[in-house]
């Protein structure tokens, strides 16, 4: 009966561990880009080259906005107070400009891959 135990304490811990690495995976994959007062925050973001990422919108604002890169092949409206998760990648190192398009003058980008 201990030896039953001892097995399955140490069968939950090495699962417990590869759930956590995958979690800590799947986050360190993850960026997040906050819309507020139709401005990108922030304005540049450093990424990856070469792997695929999640791009995650936060737009706070009341109203919608519209995520668009030519560069990244990507457009998205975002309802206000709402999130998207953008799938983008792998990038080549370079930079990447995007805007907000229904406020251009004010939400401008730029996705640094390195």
């Amino acid at each position: 009966m201990k030896r039953t135990f001892i097995v399955l304490a140490a069968a939950a811990a090495l699962l417990g561990a590869l759930s956590y690495r995958v979690a800590f995976s799947q986050e360190a994959n993850s960026y997040a880009l906050v819309i507020k007062d139709h401005r990108f925050e922030p304005g540049e973001l450093q990424v990856p080259a070469g792997q695929k990422f999640k791009l995650i919108v936060d737009n706070q604002d009341p109203t919608p906005e519209e995520f668009e890169s030519h560069a990244l092949k990507l457009e998205k409206v975002i309802p206000g107070k709402r999130q998207a998760t953008l799938n983008v990648g792998p990038l080549q190192p370079g930079s990447y400009d995007f805007v907000g398009e229904f406020h251009e003058k004010t939400a401008k980008g730029r996705l640094v891959a390195q």
